[in-house]
């Protein structure tokens, strides 16, 4: 095992900045994640760090070895693809067994290493079958066990997931949790999904344009954004983002929209008041916005509003619920029994206390 340090890393394709001078680390054992929409660089890092590109600009160690100059198969990671990258005309043992039999290793090892590593995933009873008399789920779980039997420092995965359907996603999402608990090997994997981000990193960096924009543990990222897209990014359903201008009345100071009067707590207040008058950016997430008769805060002129219901849809033991104050759209998630009607109005109470603030010319937080 050891730990991966990016940086100042750059990489170009022809006019297009894929990455932009991006630094990170990924601690010893741990379980790093990079997220982002498709474009945004992150695949394109992960192959730099397994050699798979060469970086324009920059270095990649792992452990204590600048690796820039090394090549692939001389780094000591594994990588799992998204396409699987299984060959067809060989079985379950085969394929898993094709790494360590270009490296030379004994015949009775590999056989060890690979038995004990389907065991481990729950394929002893199929090393004898071809990858097309396999599921998805297996295919992808062969891929994972040609990972593991190498033994190698880090694992390097590139949205390995994304070809399952929803209920076996969920499912390997959780095995590869309680497999990376068991091997305890360093782990960086690339996703576009911010649900899975959260749920298996123990730290998730979040990237656009190439650049890295913020880097934190799951909880923080979602309670503390460093700016507007990274907000938007995190959460599901996505954060309301509403125009507003920043007032002041009797000492008190207020974000004002259509349709909208909030008061700021005073700790916030303290902040923005250089900002009296000046727009903004409020933002606040579908769970901080809750009907009057279901809010454990008191309803009051300064943190509820009469909003018309635009749009119910049912999910279960929740409903989102797409709501107007006048043309401006937001999104509340509500227990799936208050039945809200379409074209009701709504007494919406927001939860100011969690509640955030973004500059709109350079979409930083402003808390």
């Amino acid at each position: 095992m050891a730990q991966v340090i990016v940086r100042k890393v750059s990489k170009n394709f022809k006019a297009v900045r894929a990455v932009d001078d991006v630094s990170l680390e990924a601690k010893d054992g741990e379980f790093l994640i990079l997220v982002g929409p498709s474009g945004c660089g992150k695949t394109t890092l992960l192959r730099i760090i397994a050699g798979l590109e060469d970086p324009d600009e920059g270095e990649i160690w792992i452990g204590d070895r600048l690796v820039n100059n090394v090549s692939p198969r001389d780094r000591d990671v594994a990588m799992v693809f998204q396409n699987y990258a299984l060959y067809p005309h060989m079985n379950v043992l085969d394929n898993m067994a094709f790494g360590l039999k270009m490296r030379k290793v004994p015949w009775p090892e590999i056989q060890g290493r690979v038995k004990e590593t389907a065991q481990l995933l729950g394929l002893g009873a199929l090393l004898n079958r071809r990858p097309k008399q396999l599921s998805g789920g297996q295919r992808q779980r062969v891929a994972l066990g040609r990972a593991i039997v190498r033994k190698a420092q880090v694992f390097l995965m590139d949205e390995p997931l994304s070809n399952l359907d929803a209920k076996l996603r969920v499912q390997t999402r959780a095995e590869l949790i309680k497999l990376h608990r068991r091997l305890g090997v360093t782990t960086i994997y690339v996703t576009h999904d911010q649900t899975e981000a959260m749920t298996m990193g123990e730290r998730i960096a979040v990237l656009k344009d190439g650049l890295l924009l913020q880097i934190d543990s799951p909880l923080h990222l979602y309670r503390h954004p460093a700016n507007q897209f990274v907000a938007g990014f995190i959460g599901s359903p996505t954060m309301n983002f509403l125009p507003v201008v920043v007032q002041e009345r009797n000492g008190a100071v207020y974000v004002e929209g259509k349709g909208l009067s909030l008061l700021l707590p005073e700790g916030y207040a303290s902040q923005v008041r250089p900002l009296v008058g000046k727009p903004a950016t409020f933002g606040i997430r579908p769970q901080d916005l809750h009907p009057r008769e279901r809010s454990s805060i008191t309803a009051g002129p300064g943190n509820s509003s009469h909003l018309t219901v635009d749009v119910v849809e049912p999910m279960g033991d929740t409903m989102h619920v797409y709501l107007l104050a006048e043309d401006q759209p937001l999104v509340a998630d509500m227990p799936a029994d208050v039945s809200p009607e379409v074209g009701e109005k709504m007494e919406i109470v927001f939860d100011m206390e969690k509640a955030h603030l973004f500059d709109p010319e350079t979409e930083k937080t402003i808390f």
